[in-house]
């Protein structure tokens, strides 16, 4: 995912500068060409700050194998500173979700990363569904998810219409995860009906070279007859856990498809008056709400 931005962490001095624009959406690959700033506190050197650890790998080879690359953004980043389900039919249902889930991993494996072109059909088969309540298709759906290394959510339509219209408005966010450290913030990026985030410090040494690290996708396929939204994700499992995925899906939920607009009006004001935002009022709001404030630290 390749929102550029420039500098994180609560815990620190600086500024948080990212790059985004109004037409094209923050994937990898893609670079938006104008920055946005809002203040926050002043940050030390890259190998002080509490998450260096986890993306030290990547950052050494940024450093080794495209050094000039890696240099030019120090300085750049020097600039800113500056500025049991059962049987019969539950069984039959699982057998095919069973096969088609399978061949998807085979794909992603073979990409070396998420899958592309996700859809439903490539997970169950929908003709299959057709006769059953969304009820049913919903507890299937959550039953056999239970049982994978995933998150997975069966969203109301009307809620999930709430947040898919506000997300085209105001397709960007910052959300801050628990840690034992303090808060490690990631930005998610809407890109149609998929949510990508990466967290900041990745995206800060690797810019435009950014990859997601959980990617939320959610199928409306069944919304008008079934009358349910059906959401499951990928992570990169060595930086996100299960417990992490599910926290942040959570904050989606809380500041997408609140019905109080003051919730919702930090989504606004991140969006589209990024000089009043204020980072600590995104925690404040998490810790008011009870969201997952414990959470699991993120498999290495």
């Amino acid at each position: 995912m390749a929102a550029a931005v420039v500098q994180m962490s609560c815990l620190y001095r600086g500024i948080l500068a990212v790059r985004t624009t109004g037409i094209r959406p923050l994937i990898p690959g893609v670079v938006p060409m104008q920055l946005r700033s809002f203040s926050m506190k002043k940050e030390p050197e890259l190998e002080d700050n509490p998450f260096y650890n986890k993306y030290e790998e990547k950052i050494k080879q940024l450093r080794s194998t495209k050094p000039q690359e890696f240099n030019a953004r120090l300085e750049k980043r020097a600039e800113v500173k500056r500025a049991p389900l059962g049987h019969s039919r539950q069984g039959e249902f699982i057998k095919v979700m069973e096969q088609e889930l399978e061949k998807r991993d085979k794909r992603a494996a073979g990409s070396g990363g998420f899958t592309k072109d996700k859809t439903l059909g490539s997970i169950l088969n929908i003709d299959m569904v057709q006769n059953m309540s969304g009820e049913e298709v919903g507890e299937l759906w959550m039953k056999y998810f239970s049982t994978k290394d995933t998150i997975s959510a069966v969203i109301p339509g009307g809620i999930f219409d709430v947040m898919y219209n506000r997300a085209k408005a105001c397709p960007m966010f910052l959300y801050a995860l628990p840690q034992k450290e303090g808060y490690e913030f990631f930005l998610g990026q809407w890109s149609g009906q998929e949510l990508h985030f990466t967290s900041l410090i990745n995206v800060q040494t690797m810019g435009e070279n950014a990859p997601s690290q959980l990617i939320l996708y959610h199928y409306s396929d069944l919304q008008k007859e079934k009358g349910i939204v059906l959401m499951t994700a990928e992570m990169d499992a060595k930086f996100i856990g299960v417990h992490q995925a599910q926290c942040l899906a959570n904050q989606v939920q809380l500041f997408y498809g609140t019905q109080r607009q003051e919730t919702f009006h930090l989504v606004e004001t991140f969006n589209h008056k990024p000089a009043d935002f204020k980072h600590m009022s995104v925690i404040a709001e998490l810790e008011q709400s009870g969201v997952s404030p414990g959470v699991s630290p993120a498999r290495s």
